[in-house]
């Protein structure tokens, strides 16, 4: 290697170097994904409201990690609050069925999500809307708890561009409990929407937000947001069961792959990076070096074709015209026979039809051919002339026959 080379493999590793050590130092990007997992400490993550429901109902929790037909199935004298919280929560018809019988039978029933079922809607006589504001480049909406005993405030929240609400409820069972606002125009009007509901189902409750990211880490951590998450969790009754659902999450609660522990850790992930970089630049340096030239061998040749040619040329050559037609018309009926399916020992009006009509002749071609053949077979003695007129008449069949 030159001196020059050197310089300039000098320079690629400290610029290299330089990068990696500013990609180190650049601030985390955060992870805005909406999980709802409890162990997830992301903004979207619920570990603050689970330690909270922890701290607050330690004897009542219970956490579910399996789906809520299954855990009601298997645990039927179950009774309490199925608190359920993702940002879009898809039961279908039997699970959704199960709940709602769960519910009417005392329980309650405490679902927060964006959107809910048709089935789940039309049950509770509610229909959900988007609400937008179209006044702010920045929508914000304010969001409050109507019960005067709350003594809630407004409480804002500016990282959607809308709110789910419910457009059309039952006013003769439904409790209204929350309401978002937001500006209407620039004429400061407000827009009331109801965000959160509560209605007696049977003999149990149901209670519907449509504000998830209230139970969410960036949320409760946020200047005094946390009163509003605390309103909604007072309708949880202390003297039950309180089962939280792991289950319908958006998130993983664990992960499979071990590589995980390596990239979620910034010092691991590094150290990672290094030695991928490490084994690329020993493979293109010393891999070059030390690997030894592959040789080249050539494959056997088929010999088949050259053989058959000797072996003409033989006949040909020793006038044993008789024995090379012999082979030909032999070669040309097992031809016949593989490729069109018919039987050579009789030829027949049938077979003439059912030649001509699968290899692109006509009837009277084909007779004329194979009265040429017999009239080579009758013969004892044959010139070479007579033998490259069949070869022909052989060659030419056999081409338009092959569509050429």
């Amino acid at each position: 290697m030159t001196k020059k080379g050197g310089v300039y493999i000098v320079i690629a590793v400290i610029t290299v170097g330089l990068i990696l050590l500013m990609q180190y130092n650049k601030p985390k990007k955060i992870n805005w994904f909406t999980s709802f997992v409890a162990q997830h400490k992301i903004p979207y993550g619920t570990l603050v409201v689970n330690e909270i429901l922890t701290t607050n109902f330690k004897n009542q929790l219970e956490q579910v990690y399996e789906t809520p037909f299954t855990f009601i199935n298997q645990n039927k004298e179950v009774e309490g609050t199925y608190l359920l919280i993702n940002d879009k929560i898809d039961l279908g018809e039997t699970e959704l069925n199960i709940l709602l019988d769960w519910a009417s039978k005392g329980n309650t029933l405490f679902i927060a999500s964006e959107g809910f079922e048709y089935k789940l809607l039309d049950t509770l006589n509610l229909e959900q809307t988007s609400l937008y504001n179209s006044s702010d480049i920045n929508p914000n909406f304010q969001h409050q708890l109507v019960n005067p005993k709350l003594k809630s405030t407004k409480v804002s929240f500016d990282k959607d561009y809308y709110a789910m609400v419910f457009d059309k409820i039952d006013t003769l069972k439904t409790v209204v409990l929350g309401e978002v606002h937001t500006k209407l125009d620039s004429l400061e009007i407000i827009d009331k929407k109801v965000n959160v509901i509560k209605q007696s189902f049977g003999q149990g409750t149901i209670i519907l937000s449509t504000f998830p990211k209230a139970f969410t880490n960036y949320f409760i951590l946020k200047d005094e947001n946390k009163s509003y998450t605390a309103g909604l969790l007072s309708y949880l009754k202390p003297t039950n069961k309180i089962f939280v659902d792991n289950h319908h999450k958006s998130g993983k609660s664990f992960y499979t792959s071990p590589m995980y522990i390596f990239l979620n850790t910034k010092e691991l992930k590094w150290a990672y990076y290094i030695a991928l970089i490490g084994c690329l630049i020993y493979v293109i340096f010393e891999g070059k070096r030390k690997q030894r030239p592959i040789a080249v061998i050539q494959p056997l040749k088929n010999q088949t074709l050259a053989f058959t040619r000797t072996i003409a040329d033989m006949y040909y050559e020793t006038g044993q015209q008789k024995e090379i037609t012999k082979h030909q018309i032999a070669n040309f009926l097992d031809y016949l026979r593989t490729n069109f399916y018919l039987k050579t020992n009789e030829f027949d009006e049938h077979f003439f039809t059912s030649l001509a009509s699968r290899s692109y002749h006509t009837k009277e071609e084909i007779k004329s051919l194979f009265k040429y053949i017999r009239y080579i077979e009758s013969q004892s003695v044959l010139n070479n002339s007579q033998l490259q007129t069949l070869s022909k008449k052989i060659e030419t069949f056999k081409a338009r026959a092959n569509g050429k």
